[in-house]
């Protein structure tokens, strides 16, 4: 095997690989005889399949198979040889004007950047600890007793509280919502799922009471074009509900699938709020300490490969949220600013995070990548089905092994830098970042 490497620019490479023809003509006769051997076809014997049957029959497949195996091992055995580690996979090209006792291809692909020093013994972080109060215990009970709330329709005036359904249409100029008719809706009046001169509308009306009213509707408002307008909204109350909560008792604690009373489902719950307490402590230390190592070490190319296949996922991700919520004519064809900046901070980290690794040789453990996959699947109904998925699924195990990997290196780091403890409460650990 021959091998010649190109610089194209600092980091980028193209290499031309040259393999003797008879590594790949060898395998496909090989595959050809084993194929006559065993596979069974209508009209011929056992073993007895000619092998210009078998060639009309598998050729294509068998030598597009091996010619892939062929270039994918000898692609491996000269990055190997050349001591170069490849950032991304590379782009692969076949020379077909290549004389026919030589198989020629060409790969181009960025290499991981030269980083330099990282003395992480030099790094100041501040780690977060916390842990699960019986208040907070209380208080998420209290959130699954709204959850499960039942709603009575009331004869009375709506006050705050109250869930009370409408129908209202306004008229900003020539604009109208609806274009014909009314809209039927329904609030929480207090919860500000509407703008809060709406909800002010809705008080101390009953069902059946009708209202003329003006309002400058938020520019956020999502019914026609009144946003940013001010219109004239009739309304009328079509039913006033309140609401009715369940008593935290036996029945409440089985009514959640808990068998063993009370007792059993409050510590369920603060079981839920630990395991949730270790992912957000977890979360909020790797980022931290990422950040800073981010912040603290520069001055290095990235892999412009990594940097455009991070951006194209982030793409993807819009995409597909945009159409989810019914608005995928408003996502964005092409990467966004703002997707290239955090594509390109996350290849920065992940350079760091990589080159960590392999400097001190740190490894995921199998425990880790299991526990993790374990927490994953916790969070569906079916957690059995969620990780035979994952064990099934080579990309699904490769990216969690990463994670697990970047996950020890933040433990090393922290093992080893000037750390300083910060307690938090849990409900202060839960909140967003800003």
């Amino acid at each position: 095997m021959q091998v010649s490497v190109e610089q194209i620019s600092t980091l980028e490479r193209k290499m031309t690989v040259r393999v003797p023809a008879s590594r790949y003509e060898d395998r496909v006769r090989d595959r050809i005889r084993e194929l006559g051997q065993n596979v069974r076809l209508k009209g011929f014997r056992p073993g007895k399949v000619p092998s210009t049957v078998i060639e009309k029959r598998f050729g294509a497949q068998v030598r597009s198979e091996i010619l892939g195996d062929v270039i994918g091992g000898s692609f491996q055995e000269a990055i190997a040889q050349e001591k170069l580690r490849p950032a991304m996979s590379p782009r692969i090209a076949r020379d077909a004007d290549a004389p026919s006792e030589e198989l020629v291809f060409t790969a181009t692909f960025d290499v991981m950047p030269e980083v330099g020093e990282i003395d992480v013994a030099n790094l100041a972080l501040t780690r977060l600890e916390s842990q699960v109060e019986d208040a907070d215990v209380e208080r998420m009970i209290e959130t699954l007793r709204q959850q499960r709330r039942q709603w009575n329709p009331v004869e009375r005036a709506a006050r705050a509280g109250d869930m009370v359904v409408f129908e209202f249409a306004a008229q900003a100029g020539d604009s109208r919502f609806p274009a014909a008719g009314v809209e039927r809706a329904g609030t929480v009046i207090g919860s500000g799922a509407l703008f809060k001169e709406f909800e002010e509308a809705l008080l101390g009306l009953s069902a059946g009471d009708a209202k003329d009213a003006v309002f400058a509707f938020p520019t956020d408002f999502r019914g026609g074009d009144l946003g940013g307008k001010t219109a004239n909204v009739q309304i009328k109350v079509v039913r006033v509900q309140e609401s009715s909560l369940p008593v935290v008792d036996e029945a409440f604690a089985a009514s959640f699938g808990i068998p063993g009373g009370l007792d059993k489902f409050r510590q369920d719950v603060r079981a839920n709020l630990e395991r949730e307490m270790r992912s957000a402590l977890n979360g909020r230390n790797k980022l931290h300490a990422v950040d800073t190592l981010v912040f603290t070490y520069k001055g290095f190319d990235l892999p412009k490969s990594r940097i455009e296949a991070e951006a194209r996922a982030l793409l993807a991700q819009a995409q597909e949220s945009a159409s989810r919520a019914g608005r995928a004519a408003e996502a964005p064809t092409e990467p966004t600013e703002q997707m290239r900046t955090v594509a390109r901070n996350r290849v920065h980290a992940s350079v760091l995070l990589e080159e960590l690794s392999i400097r001190n040789q740190i490894r995921p453990t199998q425990q880790r990548v299991s526990e993790m996959l374990a927490t994953i699947a916790s969070t569906y109904e079916e957690p059995q089905k969620v990780i035979e998925m994952y064990l099934h699924d080579q990309q699904l195990m490769s990216g969690l092994r990463i994670r697990a990997m970047e996950d020890e290196v933040v433990d090393w780091v922290f093992g080893h830098a000037k750390v300083t403890p910060q307690a938090v409460t849990f409900q202060q650990l839960m909140q967003a970042p800003r």
